[in-house]
């Protein structure tokens, strides 16, 4: 296994300029899918996430089938997705998830029939899916960075609006908000998140990004704005760590940096101050952490 200090010299090697490449796509997007994943936990939205993945394809396909840029074809078939879907949600004989897993799955099936007609597809496809550290692009680079930076400046601008929503959708429309206008700008965030994460992670994994890290911040804090400092945070570190143990070790990038993700999941789920399993259990048994096992003093009625 190869030590830090020599994965920090790969990092610098000209000769293996596609990890400095990874790397970089790989923090930017953490500190993405960490944030805009945040609401995607408090709105249960973990479906939506999942869907959009999958919706990218085809856009992903038709990109490497003419030998254009796979980010912008994966945003505009994602956002294009995700107005069709907005749009026919408004028909109210049919739930909301029904038309998201007709329009998702549509998009997904289209988009391996497109790539199935390129010579050599099958490698392709494997890249795709489980994503792959190699060949990243120098003008992927700036999109992501581009893109990274108004989808962050965009939240920030939205954040209010988002938080009122999430909420309280009722309140949030008696109160003369546009929430059919927010609901389409989170899902068209989503999908452009999704977009700069696919190289590195894959499509399959990438729903993991989006949402382990803001779950994980979920256990550890209860307020939004801490938490969304903290998910982007756990989805760097994970993308940090498990770029290095798939380089010293040989595994796949995608598959560590999720596992990685998982992990500090369930740290968290045990061991978060207040919403832990061992803080829960002291709390159940009438005792609180720090008081060396005795029960809570009473205090005046």
């Amino acid at each position: 296994m190869l030590s830090v200090q020599e994965f920090i010299g790969d990092l610098f090697n000209p000769a293996l300029s596609f990890l400095p490449k990874a790397l970089f796509v790989a923090l930017m997007s953490s500190a993405v899918c960490g944030v805009i994943g945040c609401y995607v936990v408090l709105r249960g939205m973990a479906f939506i996430g999942d869907a959009v993945s999958h919706a990218v394809f085809p856009g992903l396909a038709v990109a490497f089938v003419v030998q254009g840029n796979l980010v912008l074809g994966g945003a505009v078939a994602g956002v294009l997705t995700a107005i069709a879907v907005a749009v026919f949600s408004q028909n109210r004989r049919l739930r909301e998830d029904s038309v998201i897993g007709v329009f998702f799955v549509g998009a997904f099936a289209l988009g391996i029939v497109i790539i199935s007609r390129s010579p050599g597809y099958s490698g392709s496809l494997q890249q795709f899916l489980f994503g792959s550290i190699t060949g990243i692009p120098d003008e992927d680079l700036y999109v992501v960075a581009i893109s990274s930076v108004a989808l962050l400046a965009l939240t920030f601008l939205l954040h209010k609006e988002f938080v009122a929503v999430t909420l309280d959708r009722e309140s949030a429309r008696a109160a003369g908000l546009p929430v059919f206008a927010l609901d389409l700008a989170l899902y068209i965030m989503v999908s452009i998140a999704v977009v700069i994460s696919v190289r590195t992670i894959g499509n399959i994994l990438v729903l993991a990004l989006l949402v382990t890290p803001a779950a994980a911040a979920r256990l550890l804090t209860d307020r939004l704005g801490v938490m969304m400092l903290l998910a982007p945070l756990i989805g760097g570190f994970s993308a940090l760590t498990g770029l290095y143990l798939s380089w010293s070790l040989d595994l796949p990038t995608g598959g560590t940096i999720v596992l990685v993700a998982t992990a500090f999941f369930l740290l968290s789920w045990t061991l978060a101050p207040r919403h832990g399993m061992v803080a829960r259990l002291w709390l159940r048994l009438g005792r609180t952490p720090g008081t060396g096992g005795m029960p809570p003093v009473p205090g005046p009625v």
